[in-house]
């Protein structure tokens, strides 16, 4: 039987550095429901508001969710919602001075915010009982600083 070593990377003897790194993904929504989110008439409230609080939870709990993810200082998360042809595009920076980086912090920041748009919209979104026009897409690091 083969044994396995489970271990986080040891990051004893690095230095506490400024990183940054940002993320952005999009969701695809219908012309109706992007009208609807511009226009404030989402039933269950602030499309983006909502979205970027549930972002911020998400990147403060990234080693809750991400077993191998260090916890980290968080020192600034900011959230950029965009009304674009076809959905919304997120983006989310995260800062912190650590030892490690702070990619998949973004990475679960967008990811969530967009979880949470589609959560917020959904009920103009279904037909039929299913999604056929909305899709979460491009989720990438786009920024990643170390200094």
């Amino acid at each position: 039987m083969k044994m396995v070593d489970v271990k986080m990377v040891d990051v004893t003897e690095k230095k506490d550095v400024f990183r940054l790194a940002k993320a952005e993904g999009f969701i695809r929504l219908k012309k109706e429901t992007l009208n609807a989110i511009r226009e404030g008439k989402i039933e269950k409230g602030d499309v983006f508001s909502v979205a970027g609080v549930a972002g911020i939870n998400a990147v403060k709990k990234t080693p809750e969710l991400i077993p191998m993810c260090h916890p980290l200082p968080i020192t600034s998360v900011n959230f950029d919602f965009e009304l674009v042809e076809g959905g919304v595009k997120v983006s989310c920076e995260v800062k912190t001075t650590a030892k490690t980086g702070v990619e998949m912090e973004a990475l679960t920041g967008v990811s969530v915010a967009l979880l949470t748009v589609w959560d917020m919209v959904k009920s103009l979104e279904k037909e039929d009982g299913f999604y056929p026009n909305t899709a979460i897409e491009w989720i990438k690091v786009v920024k990643k600083v170390k200094r």
